[in-house]
């Protein structure tokens, strides 16, 4: 077995900017990958601090990509993406004004597709089983009941 030469931080923050250059990542993501390196946490909160300020890191950049993202091509709702942003320790704040960035109408737009696409798959989707499947799916994907009801309503 190989043993790894220790990195040092002028080298883990030259592969940090290098991971930034390519990607959007929340400083949560970079810090833990530096720790995962060996890197001290004293040195990787300086090179996170650092790359914060010259721009690679933005928090704020990040949580409204990621929230975009998600929307648009995942197909997830409000809910499961601030649990994800909450999990790569997005302060609570940029993942709020993240939310509220979003489209509403196309929010709603994706919503109705993802019912109107499981409705399909559906034997009997009028029925209370039906609906009530077509519910869980759309609170699965992280959207919220008041509106999954709402669309529920607007489509029988």
């Amino acid at each position: 077995m190989r043993t790894r030469r220790p990195v040092t931080p002028e080298q883990a923050m030259a592969r940090m900017e290098e991971l930034c250059a390519r990607a959007e990542h929340s400083s949560g993501e970079i810090m833990q990958k530096l720790l995962r390196m060996g890197i001290s946490a004293t040195d990787a909160t300086t090179i996170v601090r650092s790359m914060t300020g010259r721009r690679f890191i933005d928090d704020g950049r990040f949580a409204r990509a990621f929230a975009r993202d998600k929307m648009e091509y995942a197909r997830w709702g409000r809910r499961k993406i601030a649990l994800a942003l909450y999990q790569k320790r997005v302060p609570r704040e940029l993942i709020n004004e993240a939310l509220d960035n979003l489209d509403e109408e196309r929010y709603i737009s994706i919503l109705s597709e993802i019912i109107a696409a499981k409705r399909r798959t559906i034997d009997e989707p009028d029925t209370y089983d039906g609906r009530t499947k077509l519910y869980r799916f759309a609170a699965s994907r992280g959207f919220e009941p008041e509106l999954i009801a709402a669309v529920l309503r607007r489509n029988q």
